[in-house]
């Protein structure tokens, strides 16, 4: 069998073309071509590693990755790193992987070793800031002309307090504190934060949901039939009235001014509600921040008064942003059907909506995976869906086509 290093961008771009011809052919495991297959994989994935410097997930990220891929639970770690206690400790990051337990892992599992081997990341949780509320400081204004006030008073900021604290009395006249543990490392107006937190909040008790909500009802399968929707034009609609009948609530309100956010996972007495911003105005943005909030709501949230508010531009150390990052993307597009997809290798149209095709989501998303993992947002642009959503939700959101 002819084995050929991979040394430049042309014999990059034959490799690819040769592996597009392999796969159409659907090679037997064990044949010539399945195993010509599989080395010009290994060759194209070490000129990919030395050219296109992708970087390595954290080990602690990839174990938990795998963990959820396969559906494993920390007992089922034990053979690989040797007791419970220590697989709580390693996975708590309290507790270095020693070379016994990389060797175990990487052959048990199949984690590169190269991705155990590097430091684990430093870990800052997020601490809620405690202020002392200063009614004058809420963004007062915005929210009279939003309509989230009626108000006939001419002197609205002399009146704020009032006025604020009459915003709040369908949620009992308290502000969710919860938003002050905010998920982002830009610098936000506080008080524009809680006030939208707490505006979402007051939409689902007024207009969701019927239905109880039952804490077991958020699970991977669940999630994926909620992201099987998107091939519809109307998904995102069908979206909200699906997980109304499931006691979830699904908001779509406009961020305030100096909140640079996506959404917010929220648990109420009523049960759990999702806000989303739209501020990206893309089919790709929507499915994945609504999937990423379903897995707070699945994961993360337990008592009332839980929040999660995101700005997924911003990287985290975060384990719940990060476990929540890692398992919306794994709803969307399996990891073992993205490794030897057409669309992860080629990057074509036709592959894109041979793969979407086939996981029965819309070829947007697809495409905003391929955008993001490439970190060039100027590919694919016909693809994504821009302003395909905002106008979907405009009779109930007040959204206007910006």
């Amino acid at each position: 069998m002819e084995s050929k290093i991979i040394n430049t961008e042309e014999d990059y771009r034959k490799s690819l073309e040769e592996v597009e011809r392999l796969i159409a052919h659907d090679p037997k495991p064990g044949t010539p071509e399945a195993a010509r297959l599989e080395l010009l994989a290994k060759s194209l994935a070490i000129y990919e590693k030395e050219h296109f410097h992708f970087e390595l997930p954290d080990p602690i990220e990839a174990i938990r990755f795998r963990m959820e891929e396969q559906g494993l639970m920390q007992r089922d770690l034990v053979p690989y790193i040797g007791s419970k206690s220590k697989v709580s400790e390693i996975l708590s990051r309290k507790r270095p992987l020693t070379i016994q337990m990389i060797r175990a892992l990487h052959t048990g599992l199949g984690i590169p070793a190269e991705v155990l081997l590097q430091e684990p990341k430093k870990i800052q949780h997020d601490k809620c800031q405690d202020i002392a509320l200063d009614w004058e400081k809420f963004p007062i204004d915005e929210i009279v002309k939003r309509g989230w006030i009626k108000t006939s008073v001419k002197s609205i900021r002399k009146h704020a307090a009032e006025l604020m604290q009459e915003f709040l009395s369908p949620i009992g006249g308290e502000f969710p504190a919860g938003a002050l543990c905010r998920r982002s490392k830009k610098e936000m107006d506080i008080y524009a934060l809680l006030a939208w937190t707490a505006r979402v909040l007051i939409r689902a008790a007024k207009e969701c949901c019927s239905q109880e909500y039952k804490h077991s009802t958020v699970t991977k399968e669940f999630m994926r039939e909620v992201a099987r929707l998107s091939w519809s034009n109307r998904g995102p609609l069908l979206a909200q009235e699906f997980l109304a009948n499931h006691g979830i609530a699904l908001i779509i309100e406009p961020h305030l001014a100096k909140t640079a956010m996506d959404g917010g996972a929220m648990m109420s007495r009523r049960g759990p509600a999702i806000g989303l911003t739209l501020r990206y105005d893309r089919i790709d943005s929507f499915w994945f921040t609504l999937i990423h909030e379903l897995v707070h709501v699945a994961k993360h949230l337990k008592d009332d008064g839980d929040i999660y508010i995101d700005d997924l531009d911003s990287k985290f150390d975060d384990p719940n942003e990060i476990e929540a990052d890692l398992l919306s993307g794994d709803v969307l597009i399996p990891q073992k059907i993205w490794k030897t997809s057409r669309a992860n290798i080629q990057k074509t149209d036709d592959a894109i909506n041979e793969l979407a095709k086939q996981l029965g989501i819309h070829p947007a998303i697809v495409a905003g995976k391929i955008r993001y993992e490439n970190k060039n947002y100027t590919i694919l642009n016909d693809l994504v869906g821009h302003k395909q959503v905002r106008k979907l939700f405009a009779t109930t959101s007040g959204i206007t086509d910006v």
